[in-house]
């Protein structure tokens, strides 16, 4: 078979995520790996021959029947992104560059904005080399607004399974996005911007040569739509100037009535007593505010069996800070440690695990996550490696703040039934306007349960997701983490019919039937997706 410049046989038939959790078996001779057709330097001539190639790759898709999905780095728990044909990588694809105000519609620029409050990018940029490009202090000297708790991500994954961050008012990584160049169909490349904030000019357009569409619906859909509503290539973000972070950590903080107001209400001033400075004050914003539960060790009003806080400030850029570094010597939860507790609690039995576990979880938590600990960074230097690695097991849960409190209690009780290998963490961060983002509370908490891939993990979250449903707590769940309980009628319950029904609509607009065809996959069938 006879390939374009820049697109090149992939030979792999099957493939596993980063987080070894699942595994797709795939078509022969039906994954590719994507380019650069000419040398890195020649922006416009690589961008748009790509933009060709991805067409063609559509074109083959339909002539031979058969499944695509772009790649990124596999982040995800789940195979919301995958598909049973054939995968497209696309992570050499990290063109980025500054658009230019004669690329800017007049009304974004009567906003006060201009290009240097913009990034585009190529869909194969990761996060961790995007970081690295706008922070460097000869460069851009911007930052992203938000991250996920690691940079693994390529941008395009990251916004495609809704990566929420916990900036407190800075919302989900992909509300920073306010463009996106999408590849719907053999002959046909669309740009997606809101009509409510018009941001490209005519002149981007025509150097596109794409379909405008200027659509809040249609680019509320689009943004977080798991990769299905074509290939997504091209990404234009919002940047902020270059910010530091400054994280605190403590232990021991009593779960009591001032925690359950900072927690349900986002009245941080109820825990003056315990924060390093108050949540706003000169040179300093409350940016980041969590709290980790292990369930195996809660009381209420008891500070021995209290929860661990880490907090981070917004505070301005200055050259003098000390660089953070990787401590020699803590503790991680690392490939092997999972793997060997995997095993364990796979085969020894319920009885057992009740025993083992809670002393387990309790003397390595506080390794894992140590209490004064302080340090200051930019974004891409605060974020880097994720603390669960290789075997984990990964759910996350949003639900609105009010009931936080709530929700914890409960889930510290399921444990007593069903113990967890892991532990709680909760973050807070603005609602999304995405249509099916999944922190779509207008103040989300997204309570993440981190441990061990192991049945009896994920007979925990069943647990946890049956409870919420008993008890009426509305609750969405992370498309990109362990998500096996997803059905139509709970998807429809989360978001409501309207939602659905809107991003149904706007992904009937956006790709024909056949090309449709092309980016399902298993999950969408679940769901009810298509």
């Amino acid at each position: 078979m006879s390939l374009p410049e820049g697109i090149l046989p992939l030979p792999i038939t099957d493939w596993q995520n980063g987080h070894q959790n699942f595994r797709v078996t795939l078509t022969k001779d039906a994954s590719f790996n994507l380019r650069l057709p000419f040398p890195f330097a020649e922006t416009e001539k690589n961008y748009h021959a790509t933009t060709k190639n991805f067409q063609w790759l559509i074109q083959h898709a339909i002539d031979n029947n058969l499944r695509l999905r772009a790649m990124g780095n596999g982040w995800s728990f789940s195979d919301v992104g995958v598909c049973n044909g054939g995968l497209v990588d696309t992570r050499e694809l990290r063109t980025f560059f500054s658009i230019g105000n004669n690329f800017l519609s007049p009304e974004y620029l009567a906003s006060g904005k201009t290009a240097q409050d913009l990034v585009f990018t190529q869909c194969g940029m990761s996060i961790l080399q995007l970081n690295k490009e706008l922070e460097q202090e000869n460069g851009w000297l911007r930052c992203l607004r938000a991250s996920g708790a690691s940079n693994g991500q390529t941008i395009a994954g990251a916004t495609a399974t809704g990566t929420h961050g916990a900036g407190l008012w800075a919302g989900a990584v992909h509300d920073a996005i306010v463009g996106l160049h999408i590849i719907t169909g053999a002959n046909r490349h669309v740009w997606l911007e809101r009509a409510s904030n018009p941001v490209a000019s005519a002149a981007f357009i025509d150097w596109l040569g794409a379909e405008l569409f200027r659509d809040d619906d249609l680019f509320n859909a689009a943004v977080v739509s798991f990769g299905s509503f074509g290939f997504i290539h091209g990404v234009l973000l919002e940047t902020e100037p270059i910010y530091l972070l400054e994280k605190y950590t403590a232990a021991n903080i009593p779960f009591n009535d001032n925690l359950k107001q900072a927690i349900n209400e986002w009245n941080f001033d109820a825990l003056n007593d315990h924060l390093p400075f108050p949540p706003e004050s000169p040179g300093r914003s409350l940016y980041h505010f969590e709290v980790l539960v292990n369930p195996h060790r809660f009381a209420i009003d008891d500070a021995s069996k209290g929860i661990f806080l880490k907090v981070m400030y917004k505070t301005p850029y200055r050259t003098d800070y000390p660089k953070p570094v990787l401590p020699n010597g803590n503790f991680q939860y690392g490939d092997e440690l999972l793997g060997l507790l995997q095993t364990i609690l796979d085969n020894i039995g319920k009885k057992l695990t009740q025993k083992l576990v809670p002393p387990l979880v309790t003397k390595l938590f506080p390794l894992a996550f140590a209490a004064n600990e302080k340090s200051i960074g930019t974004i891409g230097e605060t974020f880097t490696n994720t603390r669960f690695r290789g075997q984990a097991a990964s759910a996350a849960i949003a639900i609105d703040t009010a009931n936080a409190s709530r929700a914890i209690e409960e889930i510290v009780q399921l444990n007593n039934k069903t113990a967890f290998a892991g532990a709680l963490a909760l973050r807070f961060v603005k609602g999304t306007k995405a249509t099916l983002g999944f922190n779509k509370f207008e103040k989300s908490c997204v309570l993440e349960m981190d441990g061990v891939d192991a049945a009896t993990s994920r007979r925990f979250f069943t647990s946890v997701w049956n409870r919420f449903e008993e008890i009426g707590l509305p609750y969405t769940i992370h498309w990109g983490k362990i998500n096996f309980h997803l059905t139509e009628a709970r998807v429809r319950a989360m978001y409501g019919n309207t939602a659905v029904n809107k991003w149904l609509t706007a992904r009937h607009k956006l790709l024909d039937d056949v090309t449709q065809r092309v980016f399902n996959n298993d999950f969408m069938e679940r769901t009810g997706l298509i």
